[in-house]
């Protein structure tokens, strides 16, 4: 019972400071599935594949680019996409929240440093990526 008892202990000790390394900006981040999602994202950004980006993208966040961009050729959407993606982009931290996370990064957006938040959204098992916003780093 009492070796049963630490190895409890120590288990959820182990979890607590796992979770606690994620939300604070472990090493662990780019091995979540929100920054995998994100990745992939600025991969289909990178590689100029519209289709690809799309899926990627939450159903809300999709909607609101369908609006924003309609009649315009998908060309021309990633071109802009690519001007406005951090360069060399990091990310230092998640913060989770049921099915809904916000992913810290830190890049360059025309060579200037730039700090961000990336809202994501779990959608049929599959982590999208919503809204970004972005401001100059302090």
């Amino acid at each position: 019972m009492r070796t049963l008892n630490r190895v409890g202990f120590a288990l959820a000790f182990s979890l607590f400071f796992s979770l606690g390394a994620l939300a604070a900006g472990g090493a662990n981040v780019e091995a979540t599935p929100q920054a995998k999602a994100y990745r992939a994202s600025l991969r289909a950004i990178a590689a100029g594949d519209y289709d690809a980006y799309v899926k990627t993208l939450s159903s809300a966040t999709r909607k609101q680019m369908e609006q924003q961009t309609k009649g315009r050729p998908p060309n021309d959407v990633m071109s802009f996409l690519k001007s406005v993606s951090p360069t060399d982009p990091r990310l230092t931290a998640v913060k989770l929240d049921g099915k809904k996370a916000t992913l810290r990064v830190f890049g360059k957006i025309d060579g200037q440093a730039m700090t961000g938040s990336v809202e994501m959204e779990e959608e049929g098992g599959q982590w999208k990526v919503g809204s970004p916003s972005w401001e100059a780093a302090k």
